[in-house]
């Protein structure tokens, strides 16, 4: 049996991600990719809590720099987490892997309501544990709300999928040619530059305070993703 470097994760999903090749909305077949990308980390033991974002459907800072009530439409983000959530459920479980979705906001129709001891279990039972609603308060990211729910349920790690490689001196896609890729990153370099906005302060700090590496990786290469949990060097990590 291969040996995994990490027992349980924390794996945050944008909600960006989430649209695959689309505009906007949720793109079924990608999940059905991240479901397939997923399949062989569990099958190898890993215990997994996924935090899905909800950017693809509405974005709650987003909806408060147009005149909305910050709170409204923070809590609006968070509907937006639990239909992720939901979608990635469904594939997950098409793809054989045995789920459980719990909520911060109740909807007992679809999910169980948020309990910390409840989640573990689920995770030492070989379920998937998909944490949607965010906090269930507002201002705070759901960057932020992975990295809560990653020390609440003792996870090992922080591992972001992106759409990019990895954390970089300066944005590549704006056609800097000097960009260059960190593999490993200090907390401290992380916290300090400007340029840096991978994560939210708050989480950096968050997961600095309490000694959790995160790391950032592209999801879009497929087998990266068991790779990490081989211990290979994928993507960045900070540390």
């Amino acid at each position: 049996m291969k040996k995994i470097k990490f027992k349980r994760i924390l794996l945050k999903l944008s909600g960006e991600a989430l649209k695959g090749k689309r505009e906007y909305g949720i793109d079924p077949e990608f999940i059905d990719y991240l479901a397939k990308e997923i399949k062989p980390i569990y099958e190898l033991g890993v215990q997994i809590a996924i935090v899905t974002g909800g950017g693809n459907i509405f974005r709650g800072l987003s909806g408060s720099t147009h005149g909305m009530d910050r709170s409204m439409a923070d809590y609006m983000g968070m509907l937006a987490t639990i239909f992720n959530s939901i979608a990635l459920q469904d594939s997950l479980e098409k793809n054989g892997i045995d789920t459980r979705l719990l909520t911060t906001i109740e909807i007992k129709q679809v999910a169980e309501p948020f309990i910390r001891r409840r989640a573990i279990r689920h995770m030492e039972k070989g379920r998937i544990v998909i944490l949607g609603g965010g906090t269930g308060i507002p201002y705070i990211t759901t960057d932020t709300t992975a990295v809560l729910r990653c020390l609440e349920l003792k996870c090992d790690i922080v591992i972001k999928a992106t759409k990019v490689d990895g954390i970089y001196t300066e944005d590549p896609n704006n056609g800097n040619n000097k960009a260059r890729m960190f593999k490993k990153l200090s907390f401290a370099r992380a916290l300090s530059d400007k340029k840096i906005n991978i994560m939210d302060k708050s989480a950096l700090a968050l997961c600095s305070d309490n000694n959790i590496p995160i790391i950032v990786y592209n999801m879009h290469i497929k087998g990266n993703l068991t790779k990490i949990l081989l211990g290979q060097q994928v993507g960045t990590t900070i540390q």
